[in-house]
């Protein structure tokens, strides 16, 4: 088990950042962890809920998802390079054109494994992005006025040695949300995520970041664009058990 010092786990603050899974292990206990993977995880999780599509993330992309979805009579979604017609993926923008999936697998070793790590060290887990801002700000300020914790989480990408990539586009969406809720008692950290997404001209920027580019350069522009649909959605995915469904608003809510 990793040893972090005090200072790093933000505890001072109510309203807490972090990045990738390291940074989640780091971060707790918290009552809420906000994941934020704007390209794609938690975009595609906010695409599929509010299809009314049961999501369970899934930290590998191996055989043992293919096991995972079959245990759970789910829909396995691929990556984007695998996907063909009326099957999801990863891809936010192919899983709009899918039909009859109610439950499906998401694989990923990103958000996937984050929002998992943050339940199972016993925090409220909700999925956000640049599409669902306002939605995730609106719920948690009851929460929040209530005194709850809060830490968000941005995945990052991943180096070709395994190693933590932070992406621009994932601080951009944890300081959108930070923008719309505008809490106290924020830390110097989580309080740099809102005001790089004040700085940002959004959505150019999300086009012109490495993240953007890359999946252009890939061929999946469109994931890009529904990346960027500012506040285009107004589901919260909640993560209860293994599975994220849409949030109800209340406060009888797990918290």
């Amino acid at each position: 088990m990793t040893t972090f010092e005090a200072q790093h786990r933000q505890h001072a603050y109510r309203v807490r950042l972090e990045w990738g899974p390291v940074g989640a292990e780091a971060i707790g206990p918290v009552d809420i962890a906000v994941v934020v993977d704007v390209l794609s995880f938690t975009t595609t999780l906010t695409v599929a809920v509010e299809r009314g599509i049961e999501v369970f993330p899934f930290g590998w992309r191996d055989d043992r998802a293919e096991a995972y979805a079959h245990e759970h009579d789910a829909v396995l979604a691929v990556q984007r390079q695998d996907a063909v017609t009326g099957r999801p993926s990863l891809s936010p923008a192919s899983l709009r054109e899918s039909e009859g999936v109610e439950r499906l697998v998401l694989p990923s070793p990103n958000g996937s494994t984050i929002s998992s790590l943050l339940a199972d060290g016993g925090a409220t887990v909700v999925g956000a992005s640049l599409r669902n801002r306002t939605a995730v700000a609106e719920w948690l300020a009851p929460r929040c006025a209530e005194g709850a914790s809060v830490a968000f989480i941005a995945s990052g990408e991943r180096w070709p040695d395994g190693t933590l990539r932070p992406a621009v586009e994932d601080l951009w969406g944890a300081g959108a949300v930070l923008d719309a809720l505008d809490p106290g008692d924020v830390s110097p950290e989580a309080a740099m995520a809102r005001d790089a997404f004040r700085a940002a001209d959004l959505p150019d920027s999300l086009h012109a970041c490495a993240g953007g580019r890359e999946l252009t350069a890939k061929g999946y522009a469109d994931d890009v664009v529904v990346a960027s649909e500012m506040d285009g959605s107004s589901v919260v995915p909640l993560l209860r058990g293994r599975s994220f469904s849409p949030a109800t608003g209340a406060l009888t809510d797990p918290c």
